[in-house]
């Protein structure tokens, strides 16, 4: 059976939901869309009738056009100026620096809801919801251990979804190797990775294999520390490449596109993040699959919930079994049999038997 991983918005995207089968995307590109595409996106859907609310988004410095997550959560707020007839108001942060006053500028345009993109604006996004009470505030991939009432956090068990990336590439390597970086150091990224290697441990250990990881330990690892140097990811990966390794998993947003393009060009595999690489990248002819992350649904829910004033600060937390994260259809290439694995590990994840991240 064809595997793939769909986030969809249901029930007035009350809740998220994970299709179980199919089609890969063909190679023409008149048929792309978002790689979470809801129904209510398409495009025989009517725009909303505009609304008296403002919301706004901030990025973090890889841009809205990172093919990943800025851009995901991105496609979040295009949803819900088309399904709730939202305004909407939107900074490109050019680097760490930015975050506080790009923020600030936003609420001083009269956003009622901001939303910021990942882990690096945690702190600016905290001070800006104890700032601004009547602003209702949310951060994709960041988690707070006591919020205020204005601020929701949306992260994602990403080591769910990478544990059966980490066995799928563990079972389709034939070197006996595969490779893993990041773009920072930080837990955003690791939780990929670290899912990542213990999918791989499973494999040996279920499959008496022997295959080993490039770029993660559990502790330590290999990063280009930054998200937006292609050539940074290049490099790390050809080394990689270099030590034997057949399948690359780079979890750095762009800068992970340098490490699809090494494997394009030295005709090895890859496992793209956060989107549908086969709709969000040109790399899909090199890629196994996609480890997911639902975070247009999480961001348009966020923002539906704002305008109907039943905001609040509970975190919301994706994983395979509320289908926030999933994998994407996997590859024509890969054994069936290992796709069925992946079901059933998918399974055993969901009903506890197997503990991951």
């Amino acid at each position: 059976m064809k595997k793939t991983a769909r986030i969809a918005a249901v029930a007035a995207i009350a809740a998220l939901s994970l299709s179980a089968c199919g089609e890969r995307p063909s190679d023409e590109p008149a048929d792309t869309g978002s790689a979470s595409e809801s129904p209510s996106e398409s495009e025989s859907s009517p725009a909303a009738e505009e609304i008296d609310f403002k919301a706004c988004m901030v990025s973090d410095s890889g841009g809205f056009d990172d093919k990943s997550f800025n851009q995901t959560s991105h496609d979040g707020l295009e949803a819900a100026a088309q399904n709730l007839g939202v305004q909407t108001g939107e900074v490109e942060s050019q680097s760490d620096s930015e975050y506080g006053d790009n923020i600030s500028a936003l609420v001083d345009e009269g956003c009622n809801s901001v939303t910021t993109v990942g882990f690096l604006l945690g702190d600016a996004t905290l001070e800006a919801a104890k700032a601004n009470p009547d602003v209702d505030f949310s951060i994709v991939d960041f988690a707070y251990d006591k919020a205020p009432k204005n601020l929701k956090g949306l992260v994602f068990n990403t080591g769910e979804p990478s544990f059966q990336a980490g066995y799928l590439a563990a079972a389709a390597s034939e070197t006996g190797t595969v490779g893993t970086f990041g773009g920072l150091n930080i837990p955003t990224v690791t939780a990929f990775m670290e899912g990542f290697r213990l999918g791989v441990e499973h494999y040996n250990e279920q499959e008496g294999g022997d295959v080993k990881v490039l770029g993660w330990d559990g502790k330590d690892g290999s990063f280009t520390d930054d998200f937006e140097d292609k050539t940074k990811g290049q490099q790390v990966a050809e080394q990689m490449i270099g030590q034997g390794a057949d399948i690359i998993f780079p979890v750095a947003g762009p800068a992970g596109l340098g490490g699809l393009q090494a494997a394009k060009d030295n005709n090895v595999k890859g496992i793209w993040v956060d989107t549908d690489g086969c709709v969000s990248t040109e790399y899909c002819d090199v890629l196994l699959t996609s480890v997911m992350k639902g975070m247009d649904v999480a961001v348009e829910e966020a923002i539906t919930s704002s305008v109907n004033e039943e905001f609040n600060s509970e975190l919301f937390v994706g994983t395979l079994e509320n289908g926030g994260v999933g994998l994407a259809e996997v590859s024509d290439d890969v054994d069936p049999a290992v796709v069925e694995k992946l079901d059933e590990l998918e399974q055993q994840i969901i009903a506890g038997e197997l503990k991951v991240g």
